[in-house]
């Protein structure tokens, strides 16, 4: 028997009884698959409660006469780049990322076997983008913490909120924004780019008809910004910024008023290199969101053109600013 502080670190209330519903489906149906889900089940609480063992992050330790607190890894964080983290973070750290990629493959089986219920398949793909989401959130706090834009107060802030995500596995400023970010990858999905005139505005008017008015803000405040206009097109399109201009250079080359996505692999001589997101696995959603996120870096490395952060990263990057804005100015009122 899983005790609830370990259960509650795997699966939420809501899912721990979506995952019983299925359960009973499977036994009353007969299905060969029940017993193979139940042990990958087992597989999931057992690490579960082997990172449950880990101390929490926020504990202090001694060793050598030395002792390690949470204000000390909060000062790390601010000190090194995520390029050389690997070994400089808590071991529960990598323990909680082996946790949430099991969760993910277990609820993309279940998903595999709940296809035809609407409802099950909603709330299934809805946890695992809850996962897809919270990696990716550690990739932005990394990347804002290697920010030189940032005061070392918002950075002290960032850390702490880093430190919440991995003592815990989820992350409460993601939460907030994730209907947002879910949302929209709903709307990228259900909108596959056209191409068309490379202008990206009926792409664009498409999925903003299905967002609420903070990412209308974000958009709205980032329209003179050209990396949040280069992520974007980056995001409706599917092609990397590169790819992109080499693409409206060839239509402006030759005159060319329009272009369909076998067009566009032929101007470029190769297949696109960033992965398409398409077929419903909601694996590609992350796919897409590392090779974006790969691109950006190169670019800032070798500082050549083109946008520095994916979208997602600046979307949250700048929630963090708007947040730290309306703090202080609740504080002076």
């Amino acid at each position: 028997m899983i005790g609830t502080e370990n259960r509650l670190l795997i699966l939420s209330d809501e899912e721990t009884h979506l995952v019983e519903e299925i359960n009973e489906w499977l036994a009353k149906s007969g299905s060969p698959d029940r017993e193979g889900l139940r042990k990958r089940y087992d597989c999931v609480i057992d690490l579960g409660g082997a990172v449950s063992r880990f101390p929490s992050v926020r504990e202090s330790q001694r060793l050598m006469g030395q002792e390690r607190d949470e204000s000390l890894l909060i000062r790390s964080l601010c000190s090194f780049s995520s390029v050389n983290h690997l070994l400089r973070i808590p071991s529960k750290v990598l323990a909680i990322r082996s946790l949430l990629v099991a969760k993910f493959h277990y609820y993309s089986m279940l998903l595999a076997v709940s296809k035809d219920n609407p409802l099950w398949v909603r709330s299934l793909r809805s946890s695992t983008f809850r996962v897809i989401s919270t990696l990716m959130a550690e990739a932005v706090y990394f990347s804002c913490l290697e920010d030189p834009g940032f005061s070392l107060n918002i950075k002290l802030g960032i850390a702490n909120d880093l430190i919440s995500l991995w003592d815990s596995g989820t992350d409460p400023r993601t939460n907030r924004h994730l209907p947002a970010l879910e949302v929209l990858w709903a709307a990228r999905e259900e909108t596959p780019p056209a191409f068309g005139t490379m202008d990206g505005n009926s792409e664009l008017f498409r999925i903003s008809f299905e967002m609420g008015p903070d990412w209308q803000d974000f958009l709205g405040k980032g329209s003179t910004n050209d990396e949040i206009r280069w992520a974007l097109e980056e995001f409706l399109f599917g092609l990397s910024y590169e790819e992109i201009r080499q693409v409206r250079s060839r239509l402006l080359h030759f005159r060319i008023h329009a272009v369909n996505y076998d067009e566009v692999k032929t101007y470029l001589g190769h297949i696109p290199g960033f992965t398409m997101v398409e077929g419903g696995d909601i694996r590609n959603i992350y796919d897409f969101y590392t090779d974006r996120q790969e691109a950006a870096k190169f670019r800032k490395r070798s500082a050549a053109p083109g946008p520095c952060h994916t979208l997602e990263e600046l979307y949250l990057r700048y929630r963090i600013l708007q947040e730290q804005d309306e703090g202080e100015t609740n504080q002076h009122c």
